[in-house]
């Protein structure tokens, strides 16, 4: 047994460090070392505390974000502001509204409960506040511009195309609130479904046809304060990817077995029904083109998205060679430069330290 001997005035303590060794060599993503204690040391997944690390440099508040203009926007009535582009922020609210806190919950009552390891617990949890704030950022939104609230809780009630995308997350996230054996490959590869459906499939595609949306308005100035606040969530929708998709190849690399050719179809699969769902959606959200909105352009976005996510979870891509067709959206949320956009108090949160939070091939 090699140990540390450290005397302190006529105190002396023995370390053992073998003992310290095993509890690191036992930490993994899921089956890892049983412990009562919340300690991150010693560190295993760097990963996982550099990314909380930079998603709690990055944190905002919303009512922070002026919407002045934007509630002067929303009242006008000499046409600079169109139906479509109301409605576009009316489905963007409606939508991500109840959606950030499915995205929450499943963080909280699915993943973090059953992985292992302290710092994995650490930056699932800084996830689900994320959410939170993403959550309460609608609510204000809502709250500026008067829009009635119950109007949204029917929008994402009875419009059947988000029904139908919620439905896809949702079936999932209760069939793992469980006692599960993870001990059982099958297990395993439902948990790493569950990883790969809300990280790449929800957050990482389904968000993006609406942010997009919202980011061409604000690219247009209009609605301002609402484009700002989408800003920032996308940023950390960028760290939210990166985080279950780290998670994804962890889980896959310490548990080889999982990874058979049907699982990868499976995934796959539900990639492909991902991107016909938000298809739909994007039918919805612009049933009739405006002012340099194209729904067949948001579609091809869809499809570059979508093939980004599969690469980066090492399956084959679903339409090679489709391009981005809105390469401005890298600097639609790049604040590198930016100090005071708005008149008045200044809203740029990030520190110097998480300036290269969003990597464009986010976008």
């Amino acid at each position: 047994m090699e140990t540390t001997t450290i005397t302190i005035g006529n105190k002396t303590f023995i370390l053992d460090k073998d003992k310290a060794e095993k509890a690191l060599a036992a930490k993994a993503v899921v089956n890892g070392r049983d412990t009562m204690f919340f300690n991150i040391l010693p560190l295993k997944y760097q990963w996982a505390y550099d990314l909380y690390k930079n998603m709690k440099a990055n944190h905002w508040e919303p009512e922070d974000v002026p919407m002045q203009k934007d509630c002067e926007q929303w009242r006008d009535t000499s046409g600079a502001i169109s139906d479509i582009d109301r409605w576009i922020i009316k489905m963007a609210i409606g939508y991500f509204s109840a959606a950030e806190g499915i995205v929450g919950d499943n963080i909280i009552h699915v993943v973090r409960e059953l992985v292992t390891a302290s710092e994995l617990k650490l930056v699932l949890g800084r996830h689900a506040h994320e959410e939170n704030i993403h959550a309460d950022s609608l609510v204000y939104m809502v709250s500026s511009l008067g829009i009635n609230p119950h109007e949204c809780e029917a929008m994402f009630a009875d419009i059947p195309t988000i029904e139908k995308k919620t439905h896809f997350v949702v079936s999932n996230s209760r069939g793992m609130r469980r006692d599960i054996d993870l001990t059982q490959t099958r297990n395993k590869q439902d948990l790493a479904k569950n990883m790969f459906l809300f990280g790449q499939c929800m957050e990482g595609t389904q968000f993006y046809g609406l942010f997009g949306m919202v980011l061409s308005l604000y690219r247009q100035n209009k609605f301002p304060g609402i484009g700002q606040m989408f800003r920032y969530t996308l940023r950390d929708e960028s760290n939210h990817i990166e985080l279950l998709r780290n998670l994804f190849i962890a889980l896959v690399d310490e548990n080889p077995e999982m990874w058979t050719p049907e699982f990868r179809q499976e995934l796959v699969d539900m990639m492909k029904e991902a991107i016909a769902l938000e298809k739909e959606f994007i039918r919805d959200c612009l049933p009739v083109n405006a002012l340099g909105l194209s729904a067949d352009e948001f579609e091809q976005y869809i499809d570059y998205i979508a093939d980004r996510r599969l690469e980066g979870c090492r399956l084959p891509i679903l339409n090679p060679g489709v391009t981005n067709p809105f390469p401005w959206l890298s600097e639609a949320i790049d604040m590198k430069k930016e100090q005071n956009f708005f008149e008045g108090r200044v809203t740029e949160y990030q520190k110097a330290s998480a300036l290269e939070s969003v990597d464009d091939d986010d976008l």
